[in-house]
């Protein structure tokens, strides 16, 4: 109830309107800005949180969560760069239909639900760098729409990846805090099925909404 009274903008995989007029007004390097922006996106940006979330809910070693963390970034950083400067972009509705889809995915592998349907285990490593390549479509399609200026515009965008790189640092130092304290106490197994749900149902949610958003529009 709470996503679906939020705003149109707040479940695109946007940039806010005063950044969104930034962007389209300035001119050349502006490195710190973009950084700035970056870290901004990736801290406010639920679609990817509640993919984190699902990613590392059941990882206990860093070195393992260090691997999906890196092979997420890696997908993400590849299509939004490339994405923006060779102008790729894709439908907006489709390809956050496709994130909550990632969030769907991810909750559905957390609670067994593949190997008790179908008897397999998808590779999730493999996965979580395909949905990373979807992720950072979302976010250049959105920086496509709003025209960029090609002076400076790769700097910029490294700088903006930069930015996301380190947003997704606080945020997932946010969610292992949380879950650190949650997996000591004695109902960490006994709800986890229950938030895997909860995490699921949001993404069904996502993608309801993108879709009707689509065709709609």
């Amino acid at each position: 109830m709470m996503l679906l009274g939020a705003s149109g903008d707040a479940f695109a995989h946007a940039v806010a309107e005063g950044d969104k007029g930034y962007i389209q007004e300035i001119y050349g390097v502006h490195l710190i800005s973009f950084v700035y922006l970056g870290a901004k996106h990736m801290v406010t940006g639920y679609d990817h949180i509640l993919f984190l979330l699902g990613v590392i809910f059941f990882l206990y070693r860093m070195q393992h969560i260090a691997i999906y963390v890196s092979l997420f970034a890696i997908g993400h950083s590849t299509t939004m760069l490339l994405g923006v400067y060779f102008n790729i972009g894709i439908n907006s509705y489709l390809i956050d239909a496709i994130i909550g889809l990632s969030v769907v995915y991810k909750a559905l592998d957390n609670i067994g639900a593949y190997q008790r349907w179908f008897g397999v285990q998808p590779n999730t490593k493999a996965a979580t760098l395909v949905f990373g390549f979807f992720h950072g479509f979302g976010l250049s399609t959105k920086i496509i729409e709003y025209e960029i200026a090609s002076d400076g515009l790769l700097a910029n965008l490294l700088a903006f990846n930069v930015g996301v790189e380190v947003g997704q640092l606080l945020a997932l130092s946010a969610i292992l805090i949380v879950m650190g304290f949650w997996r000591r106490t004695a109902g960490f197994l006994r709800h986890a099925y229950t938030a895997n749900v909860a995490m699921m149902c949001a993404g069904f949610v996502l993608i309801g909404y993108q879709l009707t958003g689509y065709f709609v529009a």
